[in-house]
Order: structure tokens, then sequence, then C-alpha cells
């Protein structure tokens, strides 16, 4: 999830030909024969830890999130999870087999299909549409975050409200917002250890914290993905690419909750069809690994506006994820969730002197909104905006 964020898609300008959007670096050709990279567990927290906010879980924090950790957690054992996993993944088919009028009734061109549903509108390394995958986006907290028409033209993708399929698959929108809620909800208590950790390292902010920059946000995004199923000679081909189905990148907001991906054939679910497939880190030492974590479990990464916040006391990792291939990967559909925890888009961030990603466009100490910051980000992969 390539140099565009495609989760958080802060896209401030007016709709473009597919053939002009920028990539995020996705492919579904299948991975070349080499030595496997290690895999990893995620450092794993129970709920009923999480949940006891004077817990001391600093241990845990800096082991999966701090400035050596491979900015991921899982949080076990939480209560409804697995069921609503599965409740809103089994939509995802249902979803991406609907009628092409049908799905076009529920694309919204003007946030640059930033709500609503997206099939074909990014592409591949190569250049051409990506047609392998299919994507339902929406906020899961606040149908209409605004009705100011100058933030909306702003920061349409911020902005513009949910679109929801009410009549062709009335049940999506309750179990995506039931599904995004929860992972909300979980992710404002990992949040306050993580503020807890970072007061304990003796770090100050004049901000109110991750916590309540996340609380008062309305910027909150979720993303249903449906990976299409590919016929057996796709699955035979041959590439090098670990990221042969989502680039390289760090996350721009600020925690992004995941799933499991869920694997199904000729809609009965079946297990992950390739070993090697799934999400990759790379290390403080420049290392990638493999890191897995339980399908009953919620997955939270850490991204930049983080790091900013907290001046690289949690820092966001590149990652990406890898495509199954082979003969079991033949017709094999997949299905996931995450859930893009972003601070507002009127927050300002000042850069720390520490922190030099992205520094040939974002100055050290300077000071801008998460929108802008996200605007001047997404202008390497866009046209620049000229009004």
């Amino acid at each position: 999830m390539a140099p565009l964020q495609f989760h958080l898609r802060s896209i401030h300008l007016p709709p473009l030909s597919s053939a002009s959007r920028s990539p995020h670096r996705i492919s579904c050709r299948s991975m070349a024969a080499s030595p496997p990279p290690p895999t990893v567990r995620t450092v794993s927290i129970p709920f009923t830890h999480l949940k006891e906010t004077r817990k001391d879980l600093s241990a845990k924090i800096q082991e999966g999130f701090g400035p050596q950790g491979l900015g991921i957690i899982s949080v076990s054992d939480v209560p409804d999870f697995a069921f609503l996993r599965k409740k809103l993944l089994y939509l995802a088919p249902r979803l991406a087999n609907l009628s092409e009028d049908t799905k076009r009734k529920i694309e919204d061109p003007d946030s640059r299909y930033s709500f609503g549903w997206s099939h074909g509108k990014e592409t591949l390394e190569s250049g051409k549409p990506d047609v392998f995958k299919g994507s339902f986006y929406a906020n899961p907290i606040i149908d209409t975050p605004t009705t100011d028409a100058a933030l909306l033209y702003q920061y349409p993708s911020f902005c513009r409200p949910n679109i929801w399929p009410t009549t062709s698959l009335p049940e999506l929108e309750a179990a995506f917002k039931d599904l995004g809620k929860l992972i909300f909800e979980v992710g404002l208590l990992l949040a306050h250890h993580c503020d807890q950790y970072v007061m304990r390292q003796g770090a100050t902010n004049k901000t109110q914290g991750l916590q309540e920059t996340l609380r008062r946000s309305r910027c909150h995004k979720g993303r249903l993905l449906y990976y299409f199923p590919r016929p057996l000679s796709e699955c035979k081909e041959v590439t090098g690419s670990t990221s042969s189905w989502c680039g390289w990148h760090t996350d721009f907001g600020s925690l992004t909750g995941l799933t499991c991906g869920l694997f199904m054939r000729n809609s009965v679910e079946v297990p992950c069809p390739d070993s090697s497939a799934g999400l990759y880190v790379q290390t403080r030492n420049n290392e990638v690994v493999k890191v897995i974590y339980g399908e009953d479990e919620l997955a939270y990464q850490i991204g930049e506006t983080t790091e900013i916040l907290y001046s690289g006391h949690l820092c966001a990792t590149p990652h990406c994820v890898k495509a199954p291939s082979g003969e079991n990967a033949a017709g094999v559909e997949r299905c996931t969730f995450a859930m893009f925890m972003q601070p507002d888009w009127d927050e300002r961030l000042k850069i720390p002197e520490k922190i030099t990603r992205h520094g040939e466009l974002i100055q050290p100490n300077q000071a801008l909104t998460f929108g802008k910051y996200t605007e001047i980000l997404n202008n390497k992969c866009y046209q620049q905006r000229t009004t």
C-alpha cells in the first residue's frame, strides 16, 4: 500500500483520465524462486491489557512501534472482531460482481474515486490500468464530514459524503461501519498507550496527543479491497518483485488498522494458497522480513504523521504486499479491509529536524496542515494543481 499512498488518496484536483493516474505499484505476477526472507511474528497485545488505561505497555509499544521496531502491533481477542471481519469480507465478492451499471452509480469521480467504488482507475508499474482488484471507500465514522463548499472543493478525498449501495447491496453499509468503528475504537485505546509511552520517554508535545488528535478528526477512511481471481497462466508468470500486490511505501496517516486477508475459491473459504504471500516490512537495518499475525488478530501500523507528532519516538516503516503465485493460486479471490486513522485536514503539523523523509519537498521545522501535507506528497505523483 508505492509512492502514492492509495489509502489516503488526498487528491485536490479535478478528475483525470485513468491513463494519467499515478501508479501505486501494484502487479499480480508471481515471484521468482529465491531464498525466502525471514518470517517475523508481530508484537501482540491482548485486548484485556489494552483496555486497562493505567497498565504500562511501554515495553510492547517500544518493541513494536519504537525506533528499532517493525512499525506494527497486533491486538488479540478483540470482542466481535472475528465475526465482524467475516461479515464484511464476505460481501466484497458480491459487491465486485454487481453489474457495471450498478457499480457506476456508486462511483465518485469528483473525489478522484476516493469514495465509493473504484476499479481500473489506478495503474500498474507497467502503466496499464489496474483491473486486478476493486476497492470500496467510505468514512465509517461520519457520513458527511462537512457541507462547506470551499472545503469540499479543496479536500474532496476527505470531505465528500459517503456513497452506499442502498438498493443493490443494502447490508454493506452496516457491516462496513460496524467493523470500521470497532477498529477505530480499539485504535484509540492503542493510541492512548502510545501517548503514555512517549510521555515516559520524557518527550513533550503541545498537542493533545495521538489519541485526541484521532478522536476529533473527520478524515478517517475505510477501504474494502477485493482481488479478482486470476487464471492459471497469470499465476505461473515469474517476476522478482516482492511488491507484486502493493508497492513499497509508508503510510501518510497516523494508525492503519488491518485485517488478515480472506481467500476464497468458488465462494468457499480456503487457506492462503502461497506461504510466501503477504505483508513485508523493511527493518531499520534495511532487511526485508515477512510479517505475520493471526487471522483473528487486528493489526495496526504506524504512519508518518505519528512519527512527526512525536519526533521519531514512534516510527513508520516501509512495507509492501506480495501476491500468491503458483498453480494453487489460480481461481482464488482475496478480500481484506484497512481502516486509515488520520488527523483532521486542518490539523497542524511541524516537521522535526530529525525527520528528513520527503526532504526534497518538505523542509525541517516547516509548519503545515495535514491536508496540505498530503497534497504536497500526492503532487509527487499527480500533476500540480494550478487553480
